[in-house]
């Protein structure tokens, strides 16, 4: 507690310590919202391989599929890791190093995701669409995810950093 306050230019009057505790909570909270829709997502997936139709997909599809489940799983894994983390390092004050690294799990998180969120928007509109309007809408998902997710904030970043 006797550290000085660290007044990045933000207006708040915290220690490092304040500041890196409010940087955990955000990110698990963060991490909480996206991690369920997920979760509903990866059952959806889980439940797709037991239907009688799944033998019909073709080789494509289960391609498809196999690439969604992985992406969903891999979402799942780096999205659960900071709680994790938090967990097993719980008071050994080491809690800067954990909000960098399970911001790091969180970034890789979201890229699967939004891999995730791609394959099932092409698998679903494979199934029930012209193979034109299926590129279309895949490409749209594609396009929002790296614009939206990355592109424009990683420009903003540049802007910010000078």
């Amino acid at each position: 507690m006797g550290e000085a306050p660290d007044n990045a230019g933000d207006g708040r009057d915290e220690t490092e310590l304040e500041r890196t505790d409010r940087n955990l909570v955000e990110l698990l909270q963060e991490v909480r919202v996206v991690q369920t829709g997920v979760q509903i997502l990866f059952g959806f997936l889980l439940t797709i391989a037991f239907q009688p139709k799944f033998a019909k997909l073709s080789s494509f599809q289960k391609a498809d599929y196999l690439g969604t489940l992985i992406a969903a799983a891999t979402t799942l894994i780096m999205l659960t890791a900071p709680s994790s983390w938090h967990r097993i390092l719980f008071r050994q004050g080491d809690k800067e190093h954990l909000v960098e690294i399970a911001n790091r799990f969180t970034v890789l998180g979201l890229a699967a995701m939004g891999l995730t969120m791609i394959g099932v928007v092409m698998l679903l509109s494979d199934i029930a669409f012209s193979p034109a309007l299926t590129a279309l809408v895949t490409a749209v998902a594609v396009i929002a995810c790296s614009v939206l997710w990355y592109a424009m904030p990683l420009a903003r970043r540049r802007k910010l950093a000078g």
